[in-house]
């Protein structure tokens, strides 16, 4: 193996890599966590202060099968840099904006980043990865989101507190920064022989896009994610009207942190004896039944329960891109329908179980939510019967 291929240059590639992921999600959480500050520093703009959050989803969920099959061809590693130097200029620009139009401009932009590193970095990590710690590294991945929000608000919020909003974005900024020249000078270079494909028509590409969204294996993973995230951020942003005054911040804590708990510990290891995709199901079934059990049982317990299900579908979704796929091509469409269904379940979600919770109360929001899980369930058997049948013939 080359120095370039040595296994400690993967290995940090892959640390550096999941890093990266933390900036992505930090181009959210720099938002979502200060919010109360947002709105104190730009008291004046009513609901439109909602788009600075809802802007860069919005990217996601229009280009994110398009960015799939972009980043495969201009190549991963050119991708991934040029993404990463892009949101540091945007976060660094940003801590200078003093008003909310060009910041809501930059946000726009900021999405572009956004969505090519949530492609680009789980493709290039399964891609260095050898088979035997794929399934680990791929779990660790899926952890980026809830890190980065529990960093954000154990670390940014003293930060914004003492120095401002501007220090938090000039932080990112220069994060991003860090992260793009270390990966420059330790990510490998492609062989010569895994130079992206040749440029297609956009005749050629439109059909790509076509055969991935039509196919059981490239679209499982992200048809599966969009339930996942229909209710991951929203039961977060719902839940503590429905808890007890006192145990709502350290319940809030708590979730995410149980998730990645999960994630973690029991994710690698069901994914010695069982495909991700079971996984998958299992978690989806048991996340049903602790939905289920809020109705009869109030939400404390049964949120816990249901956040740690939500680990068990965080981890195996990402580890089904890989054990599904097997060109880079493929792996790069699937990541980013991945990236399309979660902004999109992101998007709608907080809006539709508002909308049952108004309309038929706590009954309606945990027979949405537990309707949504069953759904997925069906979705990846009848998935799953596809690929059966595709190997059969």
């Amino acid at each position: 193996m080359s120095s370039d291929h040595s296994p400690a240059r993967i290995a940090a590639s892959v640390l550096l890599l999941w890093l990266s992921g933390l900036g992505a999600a930090g181009q959210f959480a720099k938002i979502g966590v200060p919010f109360s500050e947002i709105i104190e520093r730009f008291p004046d703009a009513g609901a439109s202060l909602g788009l600075l959050l809802s802007l860069v989803s919005l990217i996601g969920a229009v280009f994110g099968m398009i960015a799939g099959g972009l980043v495969a061809r201009i190549g991963l590693r050119r991708a991934m840099l040029a993404a990463l130097l892009l949101g540091a200029v945007i976060s660094l620009l940003q801590s200078m904006m003093g008003t909310l139009a060009p910041l809501l401009a930059s946000r726009v932009i900021e999405g572009v980043s956004h969505l090519l590193i949530v492609v680009a970095a789980p493709t290039l990590i399964a891609q260095m990865t050898p088979q035997p710690l794929r399934n680990f590294v791929m779990t660790l991945w899926s952890t980026f989101f809830g890190v980065a929000y529990a960093l954000t608000a154990w670390l940014g919020m003293p930060l914004v507190e003492a120095n401002g909003l501007p220090a938090l974005f000039r932080f990112h900024g220069f994060y991003m920064l860090a992260c793009s020249l270390l990966l420059a000078v330790v990510l490998p270079r492609p062989h010569l022989g895994d130079n992206p494909p040749p440029a297609l028509s956009l005749q050629d590409f439109l059909r790509a896009q076509l055969r991935a969204y039509g196919s059981a294996r490239i679209a499982a993973p992200g048809i599966g994610w969009l339930f996942y995230t229909l209710t991951f951020v929203s039961l977060l942003s719902i839940l503590p009207a429905l808890l007890p005054v006192s145990q709502r911040e350290t319940m809030m804590t708590v979730l995410p942190l149980v998730g990645i708990a999960t994630c973690l510990l029991a994710v690698p290891f069901l994914l010695r004896s069982l495909p991700a995709i079971r996984v998958t199901q299992f978690g989806f079934a048991a996340a049903a039944l602790m939905a289920a059990m809020m109705f009869f049982a109030g939400p404390i317990l049964p949120a816990i329960g249901l956040y740690a299900s939500l680990g068990l579908i965080q981890g195996s979704s990402f580890a089904a891109v890989p054990a599904l796929n097997e060109s880079l091509e493929d792996r790069a469409m699937a990541n980013g329908l991945m990236a399309q269904m979660g902004n999109l379940g992101n998007l709608l979600g907080t809006p539709l179980l508002l909308v049952m919770l108004g309309r038929a109360g706590i009954g309606g929001l945990v027979a949405s939510v537990a309707g949504f899980y069953v759904i997925a369930i069906l979705a990846h058997s009848w998935l799953e019967l596809r690929r059966r049948r595709e190997i059969a013939i």
